[in-house]
């Protein structure tokens, strides 16, 4: 892990976008970290790192993981079949609903 100033980043960006490749380089400011450059070796990484920061699916998964909690839930294997009738009938308005 390489850790540069803005200014070195800024200055050399190029440089430093390649060397993202081989690990995360830290950004900083004033000696206090601000940002991470990561090299994205391909679209489903790039799409995992953006889902893993994105505060729209972290509510999403939060109210569901309330529900659950609240008993209102399906069970696991009640959870496939529902996705497996969807393949098979096509698309339906909200197949996991009860």
């Amino acid at each position: 892990m390489k850790i540069a100033s803005v200014a070195e980043v800024k200055t050399q960006l190029s440089a430093y976008l390649k060397a993202s490749a081989n690990g995360p380089i830290v950004v900083t400011r004033n000696g206090k970290a601000v940002a991470v450059l990561l090299g994205v070796h391909d679209d489903d990484e790039l799409e995992r790192m953006l889902l893993a920061h994105s505060p729209k699916l972290r509510e999403i998964l939060n109210a569901a993981n309330r529900r659950i909690e609240e008993g209102k839930g399906i069970a696991h294997e009640e959870f496939w079949n529902r996705v497996q009738s969807v393949k098979r009938h096509g698309k339906r308005r909200h197949p996991l609903k009860k």
